[in-house]
């Protein structure tokens, strides 16, 4: 694995370490590409304040920071600066427009909620509510459609706890959008290291059987996550079930700044 492209920084408010930290761990464990995919801000109401997301105002001293390092570092490893993004058809449009006034190399889509985070409901909790899987996905598949996303992270973060039918009925359409338009689906690495729902047996097994790319992300909110899949207890079994082989992880950056058409 040379290249990872879910990494944080302290402005989510709950990742630690420095970016350096993270950078001269990558060196160590052998990666040539290292993306920074904080959180993105999101241009919400002055009254909702989100805890998990840096402010619109850090968008320059996250860019300036990871410039510097690009700079510094440019001889041992290649950084690249973007996102992971939460979209929602309501503030996507202004958001693009704010994190496109700095530098930005690409942006990954991480959905947690649906439709947004000031209206609607967060994917990770358990629910057996069929209307809410379905926004999931719907929500999901109109980030995608933009064609502005990179690979979708952690796809199978919705937590459904009903039958086996109904959710692969409706997370099938975000396998079949995947392949549509060439999205690689992202086996989240942190998920291991946590102790978490996903990666999700039930959603890989379906996206290998049918046939679509997969990526690995470290998705490391401190810098000793970012480490080789045989280090992340669990993963090496996980992928060995599912025939999942990403080689050296390397993946076609989507061009952020490419045009498109918000929906009404």
């Amino acid at each position: 694995m040379l290249a990872n492209y879910h990494t944080h920084t302290t402005r989510c408010n709950h990742a630690k370490g420095t970016e350096r930290e993270y950078i001269e761990k990558a060196i160590k464990e052998g990666f040539t590409v290292l993306g920074f995919s904080d959180h993105v801000p999101q241009p919400f109401e002055e009254e909702f304040y989100s805890w998990i997301r840096m402010r619109m105002s850090e968008l320059p001293d996250y860019t300036e920071t990871l410039v510097k390092l690009r700079e510094e570092y440019k001889n041992d490893i290649q950084i690249l600066i973007g996102y992971e993004v939460e979209y929602s058809r309501k503030y996507f449009p202004q958001l693009l427009e704010e994190v496109r006034k700095y530098p930005l190399d690409y942006l990954i889509q991480g959905q947690h909620f649906a439709p947004n985070e000031v209206e609607g409901f967060y994917a990770g909790e358990a629910t057996e509510d069929e209307d809410r899987l379905v926004s999931y996905v719907d929500t999901t598949i109109e980030g995608m459609e933009t064609g502005l996303f990179t690979y979708l992270a952690h796809p199978d973060l919705i937590r459904y706890t009903g039958s086996d039918d109904i959710y692969c009925k409706h997370m099938k359409r975000i396998v079949e959008k995947s392949l549509e338009l060439d999205i690689p689906l992202e086996v989240n690495m942190y998920g291991f290291s946590d102790g978490r729902h996903y990666p999700c047996d039930r959603f890989f097994r379906m996206a290998t059987e049918m046939g679509a790319k997969i990526i690995l992300g470290c998705d490391a909110h401190q810098p000793m996550l970012i480490r080789q899949p045989e280090n992340t207890p669990g993963l090496s079994a996980f992928l060995a079930e599912y025939g999942i082989d990403t080689g050296d992880n390397f993946v076609t950056i989507k061009d952020p700044h490419a045009p498109w058409t918000p929906v009404k």
